[in-house]
C-alpha cells in the first residue's frame, strides 16, 4: 500500500526545501537554517522508505503507517503552501527588474510623488526588490503557519467532529405508507482508523440512535484490510437501532486486497470472516440480493450489490441477480459503494429512483463546496440528479482512511427523508 504512493510523497517531500532553499537560504551566511529545512524532511523520507521496504500488515503496522503519513502530510503541505508562495513573489521581483525601471516614468507622469526614472538608481532598485523579497518571505511564513494550524486540527479534531447532513427525497413513487420513512446512512467507517478510538464509534452509535432511524444502511468500507479490525467495536455497533435493522453492503476496502495475503485461500476466508462478524451484529448483508420493507399493504425494496468500481477496485456487482424476483413498478433503492456506478449502470438503464453511495470521503478534504475529490468523481458528495430523475445520493462518509484526518469534509451521518409527493 505504502509503495504505491511512495513516489509523489518523496517528490512533495523536497519539493518545497528545495525550493526554499534555493529562492530564500542558499546566499545566507546562517548554514544552520539550511540544516534545520533539509533535515526533517529527510528523516521522514528515510522512514517512509524503509517502512515501504519492509511494509507488514498487521494492526500495530497500520497504526504506525498512519503515524508516520501524518507527519508526511504535517511536512508537505505548509512546505508546499510556503514554496508556492515565494515562488510567485519571486516571479513578481523577477518581473520588477525586468520591466519595472522602463514602466516607472509611465506610471509617474505628472506626479511629483512618483520620481523620474533618471532619479531611480542602481540601488534604489536593489532596495525595492529587497523589498519585496522580504515581504514575501513574511507573507510565506504566515502561510505555513496558517497551514500548519490547519493541519494539526484536521488531524487532532477534525475527523471526531461529526455532523448530520439531512436531505428529503420526494418521489410520486415513494409509497403512502413509506411517507416520512426515516434512513440513516453511514458509509466508510474504516474502523482500523479508529483502533483505539473506541469513543469515536460510541459517539457515532449514539447520534445514529438518537436520530430514531426505521432503517440504518452502511454503504461499504467497513475497515481498511483486515477483518479484525471490527472486533473492538462489535458490541458498540451492536447497539445501533432501527424500527427496520441494519443493511449493509461491500466496498473496495473490505475485499481486504491492500492486505498482502499469504495465498488466494486466505483472503477468501478473511473475507468470510468479515462478512460473518457483521452477520453476527444482526446486520443484513446485500450481496448481490435485495431485502424487501413492509408498512401494511405497501413495500419498498432495497437492493444491494457487491462493490463495482473501475481498476483498480474490484467490480463484483451483478444488478440483474440483485432484483431478480422483484415486481414491476416497485420503489426500489439502490445500495452501491462506488458513486460511479450511478453513471455508468443505473441511469437511463433502469428505473432505480434512489442510489446510496460514498467511497469518496470528499478526499476528506473541503472548502465550500469545492473538494479535489471533483477531479476524480462528477458525483463526490450530496444528491445529484439525474435529468430523468433518478437521484444519486453520496455519503462524505463517517470515518477516514489512510490517516486520521478531516478538514472541511467532515465526517458525517445522513439522514435520508422519504416523502410521497412529486420531485422537487
Amino acid at each position: 500500500m505504502l509503495l504505491r504512493i511512495l513516489v509523489p510523497l518523496l517528490i512533495l517531500l523536497f519539493l518545497s526545501p528545495y525550493v526554499i532553499d534555493r529562492l530564500s537560504l542558499r546566499h545566507r551566511p546562517q548554514r544552520w537554517l539550511r540544516w534545520l529545512l533539509w533535515l526533517p524532511p529527510v528523516a521522514v523520507a528515510l522512514m517512509l522508505v524503509w517502512t515501504a521496504a519492509n511494509e507488514g500488515y498487521t494492526l500495530a503496522d497500520d497504526r504506525w503507517k498512519g503515524q508516520l503519513l501524518s507527519l508526511a502530510v504535517l511536512l508537505i503541505v505548509p512546505g508546499v503552501l510556503s514554496a508556492l508562495t515565494m515562488g510567485i513573489g519571486s516571479g513578481v521581483a523577477w518581473a520588477w527588474r525586468k520591466w519595472g525601471r522602463a514602466l516607472w516614468p509611465a506610471a509617474g507622469e505628472g506626479n511629483a510623488a512618483i520620481p523620474p526614472a533618471a532619479a531611480v538608481t542602481k540601488g534604489d532598485g536593489e532596495k525595492a526588490t529587497a523589498g519585496v523579497g522580504r515581504t514575501t518571505r513574511r507573507i510565506a511564513r504566515g502561510v505555513a503557519l496558517i497551514a500548519l494550524a490547519a493541519m494539526i486540527y484536521g488531524l487532532g479534531f477534525g475527523y471526531r467532529r461529526l455532523t448530520v447532513t439531512e436531505y428529503h427525497f420526494a418521489h410520486p413513487r415513494v409509497p403512502a405508507a413509506f411517507n416520512g420513512y426515516r434512513i440513516v446512512q453511514m458509509s466508510d467507517l474504516h474502523l482500523g482508523t479508529l483502533a483505539d478510538k473506541t469513543d469515536v464509534v460510541e459517539r457515532i452509535v449514539q447520534q445514529v440512535n438518537a436520530l430514531k432511524p426505521d432503517l440504518v444502511v452502511v454503504t461499504g468500507d467497513v475497515v481498511n484490510y483486515h477483518p479484525e479490525e471490527m472486533q473492538p467495536f462489535v458490541g458498540v455497533l451492536k447497539g445501533m437501532q432501527a424500527k427496520d435493522g441494519v443493511v449493509s453492503v461491500m466496498g473496495n476496502h473490505d475485499y481486504l486486497t491492500y492486505h498482502r495475503w499469504p495465498s488466494p485461500a486466505d483472503s477468501t476466508a478473511a473475507i468470510a470472516r468479515l462478512q460473518q462478524t457483521e452477520r453476527s451484529m444482526g446486520w443484513h448483508l446485500l450481496l448481490n440480493s435485495h431485502r424487501i420493507l413492509r408498512r401494511g399493504n405497501d413495500s419498498i425494496a432495497v437492493v444491494g450489490v457487491e462493490n463495482e468500481g473501475r481498476p483498480p477496485f474490484p467490480a463484483r456487482a451483478n444488478l440483474a441477480a440483485a432484483m431478480r424476483g422483484l415486481s414491476d413498478g416497485c420503489f426500489t433503492i439502490l445500495l452501491t459503494h462506488d458513486p460511479t456506478h450511478w453513471r455508468r449502470a443505473i441511469v437511463d438503464r433502469t428505473d432505480i429512483p434512489l442510489t446510496l453511495s460514498g467511497h469518496t470521503h470528499g478526499m476528506q478534504f473541503k472548502v465550500g463546496r469545492f473538494s479535489p475529490a471533483a477531479w476524480f468523481y462528477p458525483e463526490w458528495g450530496g444528491a445529484y440528479v439525474a435529468a430523468n430523475g433518478q437521484t444519486l445520493h453520496v455519503s462524505l462518509g463517517t470515518g477516514a482512511v489512510l490517516l486520521p484526518f478531516r478538514l472541511g469534509a467532515w465526517p458525517e451521518i445522513n439522514l435520508i427523508v422519504l416523502e410521497n409527493k412529486p420531485s422537487r
